[in-house]
């Protein structure tokens, strides 16, 4: 075998260390600059023998875990909210976390300039995300909400009509600031209505496996925010260690968690885009 020169050997290691180097660098520049504004519109088409007829074709757009901070800002909205809207979404929901924790007040004020210019024929709804129970209280994120025209539905059943048809709406607190009614849930929902669940954790599906959901919309993951090539999220959040993004099938369960829009923590994505999901209802028949 040939012997390496001590020159040689030095050469190799400085080589080895300025691409390493150069491999962070860009890794990092790619993570925190490029990926964070790659929004990734999301397309499915939900089939279920259970929709009613009236509601065929009806669509859904899901945004989620906007994080407003010093590295997503309220301007970024703007963009967001023209992309919702030029899909012509039936209905839009939320679901959950406005802010980040370090957020002020006036990313709240600065918000409903954009919130408001959402439109869907039959509204757009919201819940509570952690992030929402931040430092300035969760009334703050109630009145920001409501004054956008959305409706802020907390441990609620609901029915969503067309054509004299219904669909059902459940909602549930969130799971690590306040007390999700997971008992509300089990003996309101009707076995006999497509029923739509929002609830920001997504582990929520595991306390509800024998409740008849046809869907459930979450958030809270960001999708791990950051991942690894044939690994995975690096870190999964508390009550999204099981789903962690996209959709799941599984046990009469319909999952899908949406990777969100903003970070928190962490100013980075990486192979974790942001997303905005617009789900098409429709009848296996």
């Amino acid at each position: 075998m040939k012997q390496l020169s001590r020159r040689q050997f030095l050469k190799g290691a400085a080589g080895a260390s300025i691409l390493g180097f150069l491999a962070t660098t860009c890794g990092y520049g790619y993570a925190r600059y490029i990926e964070p504004h790659m929004i990734d519109m999301v397309s499915l088409t939900i089939r279920d023998s259970q929709l009613p007829a009236s509601f065929d074709r009806f669509k859904i757009a899901q945004f989620s875990d906007v994080h407003l901070s010093d590295t997503f800002s309220t301007n970024s909205l703007e963009s967001i909210m023209q992309k919702i809207n030029a899909e012509t979404p039936d209905l839009i929901v939320f679901t959950g976390d406005l802010v980040d924790f370090q957020s002020s007040i006036e990313e709240h004020e600065k918000a409903k300039a954009f919130l408001t210019e959402l439109h869907a024929p039959f509204g757009k709804l919201a819940i509570c995300g952690n992030h929402d129970y931040g430092p300035f209280g969760i009334e703050l994120y109630e009145k920001t909400m409501k004054a956008c025209g959305f409706t802020l539905c907390k441990n609620d059943v609901f029915l969503l009509e067309k054509e004299n048809e219904h669909i059902q709406i459940a909602t549930l607190d969130d799971l690590m600031m306040s007390i999700p009614d997971y008992d509300l849930i089990k003996q309101e929902v009707s076995p006999d209505l497509f029923t739509l669940l929002l609830v920001h954790e997504p582990d929520a599906a595991l306390e509800l496996q024998q409740t008849p959901i046809n869907l459930q919309l979450s958030g809270h993951t960001h999708g791990g925010q950051i991942q690894l090539p044939f690994y995975g999220p690096i870190l999964t959040a508390p009550y999204g260690n099981t789903y962690v993004e996209g959709l799941y099938e599984s046990n009469q369960q319909r999952i899908y968690v949406n990777r969100g829009l903003g970070t928190t923590r962490l100013p980075l994505r990486f192979l974790a885009k942001p997303e905005l999901t617009f789900f098409t209802l429709t009848s296996t028949e």
